[in-house]
């Protein structure tokens, strides 16, 4: 996302997103917060969030660590998030486009994003997330994939009957309890939406000097990324 009329779009999208969301829904990204804490050590200092959306994650990592900050583009998700996180005072909102924002230099124990960055340049923002992060701190992403491989396509199928089993356990239902205009809002903004490719995503690891990072299919169409920075 490098012009300015889709970082409108995006911001406009999750702006009217915000207003439709709902605070103790159960989603795909949530199944996946607990493998992304276990990566980390049981205390962090200090955590970035890179697209924060309404704070659900942030508040997870403010469990772990002693101060979080939080960034989002829609000026909409950061109001939410804060109203939503008055018991968590460790945890600063910042509205700021990532792809602008002047990240801070070696400052964060964890540097995170969920689903965030198919709407950036990857490599470009990896680099940057990564000078973010002390030696020895560790990144987490969690984002969706296009599937190109076999394995992909298996992996694909695999989550369509693990969706369903997962929804009964968390919500006692099968069916979508979305708002009808919440569904057609993400359904809108998802048009648009161009993912990579986990080939795409490991070459953009490479390019962005990420040696060693481990990058995960998973069920439920994400992917995981997971680096620690050498200490030196």
């Amino acid at each position: 996302m490098e012009d300015t009329q889709s970082t409108e779009k995006v911001r406009e999208d999750f702006d009217r997103l915000a207003d439709l969301s709902d605070e103790g829904e159960w989603d795909h990204n949530a199944h996946y917060h607990a493998f992304l804490l276990k990566q980390l050590p049981s205390r962090c200092s200090e955590a970035l969030e890179v697209g924060c959306g309404t704070g659900v994650f942030a508040r997870s990592l403010a469990e772990r660590c002693e101060r979080v900050l939080a960034v989002d583009l829609s000026p909409r998700m950061v109001e939410v998030a804060r109203d939503r996180s008055k018991g968590h005072p460790n945890v600063e909102y910042l509205v700021a486009d990532a792809n602008s924002w002047e990240f801070p230099e070696e400052r964060f124990g964890c540097v995170a994003s969920i689903t965030t960055l198919h709407h950036l340049p990857l490599a470009p923002t990896l680099r940057k997330m990564a000078g973010a992060l002390r030696p020895g701190g560790t990144m987490l992403v969690l984002d969706l994939y296009r599937a190109q491989s076999p394995a992909d396509y298996l992996f694909g199928a695999a989550g369509f009957p693990a969706s369903k089993a997962l929804k009964l356990a968390k919500t006692g239902g099968l069916t979508h309890r979305q708002s009808p205009a919440l569904r057609r809002t993400w359904e809108e903004h998802g048009a648009t939406d161009v993912y990579l490719t986990p080939a795409e995503v490991r070459d953009a690891c490479a390019e962005a000097g990420l040696r060693g990072a481990k990058v995960r299919r998973h069920l439920l169409w994400r992917y995981s990324l997971v680096w620690r920075k050498p200490i030196r």
